[in-house]
């Protein structure tokens, strides 16, 4: 059973998690730290929520697509384990 094909859907689930976690980064660099209260900051505090919001998405996302690779690359690596076992029990024939 060739195994590559669900290796390198594996592979790409590990490259959304990367990518994600990047994305993630970029916006939490725009985030502001400070907390406003004032009426004069309605625009800053519309800012944040706009940016928190982003950022609860994404972080849902990774934590979703971080746990499917996980489970995923573990089933991956069990049915590989597997095969090779199978493969070393056999008798040759000869």
């Amino acid at each position: 059973m060739n195994l590559l094909p669900f290796a390198v859907i594996w592979a790409l689930l590990f490259v959304a998690v990367i990518v994600l976690f990047f994305y993630r980064r970029s916006i939490a660099a725009h985030e502001d730290d400070t907390l406003h209260v004032l009426d004069s900051d309605q625009q800053q505090v519309a800012e944040q929520l706009k940016i928190a919001q982003r950022l609860e998405v994404v972080e849902k996302w990774g934590k979703f697509l971080t746990v499917v690779m996980i489970v995923y690359g573990l089933v991956l690596l069990g049915v590989y384990g597997y095969l090779k076992f199978v493969e070393s029990s056999r008798i040759p024939i000869s």
